[in-house]
């Protein structure tokens, strides 16, 4: 996305972009949206599939790809999602919607099926499915809308968003504006490439891939002759063990490499999986700053390990290669990570590698690499251009985020920004869970409509996170001047 103004702090006048019935949704100062969502990704497909109906709310969404589509490049066959299906977009938080993925499921005809199969966790491919139903059928989606500028209008106390309508072959069709009281922004992520593989990766000829694109790459990556995959979490797992069983026992010449320690689980445990729950994410946002940002990378088995399923099958495969005597010609190294990587020949990569343990260095030469090394929130520094004056932020430059996920903004602007998926150093490593969205959306819109839309649980958890404040005998007050402390976590 870029701005068509990015030096503009939203204090002097603009020329208006024309706007068009097929544009989008026709707003006026004096009729301006309730909620702009900005992205149509699961989250932002929530709090629309929340909003939908609520009375008198205004909600337009946009995005600029032509339909909605959830990380297609990794869609293998066979693969679960890390979640069970009740985080589905509303059912944890509204489970009467009409937008559950048991309802997407009856309307397919398809709940006696499901219900024999017995799943807890369903295929990627179908929350995909699931996902596409909500969106073809929710009013008040719009795709191919690129916003080009986000504004506030200190005279109006309205957002203005400026969009270009984009044809099917994603050239600029028309131009629209639009006005809203509140932003929610769902941006999503965006595939995080090591710096010193990045020269290879943006070089047509040399197959250095990440795994978001692994099906458009697949067949020119298994005819290549010896493959690498870099990184240690369940889409590096996934990809390795695809390629795996498609290459001829003897013969696979596969590496798989990480920098963690070991080719961990994912830990699953379910007093484990409380981590996941808005009692942890408010306990979490209470913390100071710096213990906040020394939690996070201990974290790193809640959510980049590996499921124990997948581990087992890779075994499994590994185990069976085995059974006519010699090893598969695989070689699974933890504790190193890229030190320098670069082309030999036209086509090859030879990459430089440290152990971080031995202090041992080595290269191997490979053809093709798929990189499992994950996503970064997605850059708004351009989008946000015109706004980031009005933006509070904290010792490490990052937009400081309230309990209610809302940008912490100079008091002169009488809207919110509401922000899903981009505040892991304030909320934890929940952020990113589809087993809150749900709840997030719930909680964005209560604060924005100012009631009880959804009525969210006080106690999700079994676990107590921290200790209530309490006075020291020593200091406490006269009985008479005693009143109840209010909670270190605010109940909702």
């Amino acid at each position: 996305m870029t701005n068509a103004n990015p030096t503009d702090n939203g204090t002097t006048p603009h020329t208006p972009h024309p706007e068009t019935p097929e544009t989008g949704p026709r707003t006026t100062p004096d009729q301006p949206l309730d909620i702009a969502g900005i992205g149509i990704g699961p989250f932002n497909l929530s709090l629309a599939a929340l909003a939908h109906g609520v009375p008198g709310l205004r909600t337009a969404f946009y995005d600029q790809t032509p339909t909605f589509r959830w990380h297609p490049g990794i869609l293998i066959d066979g693969t679960s999602l890390q979640v069970p299906f009740l985080a589905d977009l509303v059912t944890l938080a509204d489970p009467t919607s009409p937008w559950t993925f048991l309802n997407y499921l009856k309307t397919r005809e398809r709940l006696y099926p499901f219900y024999f199969a017995e799943r807890f966790h369903i295929q990627r491919a179908e929350y995909d499915a699931y996902c596409r139903w909500v969106s073809q059928s929710l009013p008040g989606l719009h795709f191919g809308h690129q916003i080009d500028a986000l504004r506030w209008n200190p005279e109006r106390n309205l957002f203005e968003i400026d969009y270009t309508q984009l044809d099917t072959e994603g050239e600029a069709e028309a131009l629209g504006r639009a006005y809203a009281r509140n932003l929610v922004l769902g941006v999503g992520t965006t595939p995080h490439i090591p710096e010193p593989l990045r020269p290879l990766a943006e070089a047509p000829a040399v197959p250095v891939i990440h795994s978001a694109d692994y099906l458009d790459h697949r067949e020119k990556i298994l005819a290549a002759d010896h493959v690498t995959v870099i990184g240690s979490g369940q889409s590096g797992a996934e990809v390795f063990l695809d390629l795996l069983r498609n290459r001829p026992t003897g013969r696979e010449k596969l590496h798989w490499l990480a920098r963690t320690p070991a080719f961990a689980p994912m830990e699953y445990s379910k007093l484990g999986l409380e981590h996941f729950t808005p009692d942890y994410t408010r306990y979490f946002h209470a913390l100071p700053e710096g213990v906040r940002n020394q939690l996070l990378p201990q974290q790193w088995q809640l959510h980049k390990g590996i499921a124990t399923e997948t581990l087992a099958d890779i075994h499994d495969e590994l185990y069976r290669r085995s059974l006519h005597g010699g090893w598969p010609d695989t070689v699974l190294t933890p504790g190193v990570f890229v030190r320098t990587a670069g082309r030999v020949g036209t086509t090859r990569v030879e990459l430089h590698l440290e152990h971080a343990q031995q202090g041992t260095r080595s290269r191997i030469t490979t053809d093709a690499v798929v990189l499992a090394t994950g996503y970064r929130e997605r850059r708004t520094d351009t989008l946000l251009a015109a706004l980031d004056p009005y933006i509070r932020r904290d010792h490490s430059d990052r937009p400081r985020v309230d309990e209610h996920h809302r940008l912490v903004l100079d008091p002169l602007v009488t809207g919110a920004i509401h922000v899903q998926n981009a505040e892991r150093h304030t909320h934890g490593i929940g952020t990113p869970d589809l087993g809150l969205a749900a709840w997030r959306s719930a909680v964005i819109l209560n604060a924005i409509t100012g009631k009880t839309v959804c009525a969210l649980p006080e106690r999700t958890a079994f676990t107590t996170f921290g200790l209530e404040p309490r006075l020291h005998p020593r200091a406490a007050a006269p009985a008479d001047e005693r009143r109840p402390l209010p909670r270190q976590l605010p109940v909702r």
